[in-house]
């Protein structure tokens, strides 16, 4: 664990001492002479999954670099009459504007992933700010809807990427069951791994324009839905106020009514 030490005072020694192996930290200590205040760290998560009474969970899909399977993508998912969330990059909206429309159209959240795809964490917040509010734009041009939520590339973030995309009202999602279609695996391997770890409240990581997750997809619904899950777009699924986070990204609601996310 982390701390901060905060030291005022003209004269002040601190001693540590070992014994019998046992540390002992010191917290705080107030005195005539000064102060120390030392405080643990916490990060500044993203949402990685929600807690929910009912089975419910969100399939989502990222979209960056190909398009090749979006539309059976999304005729699948109509099939079983399920909207889901697409992350999706500025740049492959501009490649692929008439894939956007569809998705939104067939109900499907388009959300925003970046605008080039970069490395969040490397970026001022001002370049933040210009990556999200660009993709955005395009994004509205084709959909006529402002995204709320923001994905980081690579999963990549910190604390400063969080509370900047909140001081544009964005919330940060992540995901908590990654099916890992973009290393190739077999639709059974993409299936028993999703199937096998989702609970309630659930964000599932999928790709668009990854090799077996159309041939998977059918299966993992099914298998899901056996279990009892029902699925929800994740603005549904999460909840924009009225909640705390504990130390995994879980959102925990402040009520004992874990309902609605909305």
């Amino acid at each position: 664990m982390h701390y901060f030490t905060v030291i005022s005072g003209k004269k002040l020694a601190i001693g540590a001492a070992v014994v019998a192996g046992i540390c002992v930290t010191v917290h705080a200590i107030w005195g005539a002479a000064g102060a120390v205040l030392v405080s643990a760290t916490k990060r500044d998560l993203p949402i990685y999954s929600v807690e929910r009474q009912e089975k419910v969970c969100s399939l989502t899909f990222d979209a960056a670099w190909g398009n090749e399977d979006t539309e059976q993508l999304i005729e699948i998912l109509g099939e079983h009459d399920i909207r889901a969330t697409f992350f999706v990059v500025g740049e492959w909206v501009e490649k692929y504007p008439e894939s956007v429309k569809q998705l939104s159209d067939a109900g499907h959240e388009v959300m925003n992933h970046s605008s080039t795809h970069p490395h969040m964490t490397q970026l001022s917040p001002d370049a933040m700010i210009q990556e999200v509010k660009s993709c955005n734009e395009k994004i509205e041009k084709i959909t006529g809807k402002c995204p709320t939520l923001f994905r980081p590339p690579y999963g990549d973030y910190n604390d400063s990427v969080v509370s900047t995309m909140r001081s544009i009202d964005m919330y940060t999602i992540q995901w908590d069951v990654d099916s890992l279609d973009w290393k190739d695996p077999a639709p059974s391997e993409i299936v028993s791994r999703v199937v096998k770890n989702a609970r309630n409240g659930s964000i599932i990581l999928f790709h668009n324009a990854a090799k077996n997750t159309p041939a998977a997809l059918p299966d993992v619904i099914d298998g899901l839905v056996e279990k009892g899950f029902s699925f929800v777009p994740v603005s549904e699924l999460i909840y924009t106020d009225g909640y705390t986070m504990d130390h995994t990204g879980r959102q925990i609601p402040n009520t004992t009514d874990l309902g609605s996310g909305t």
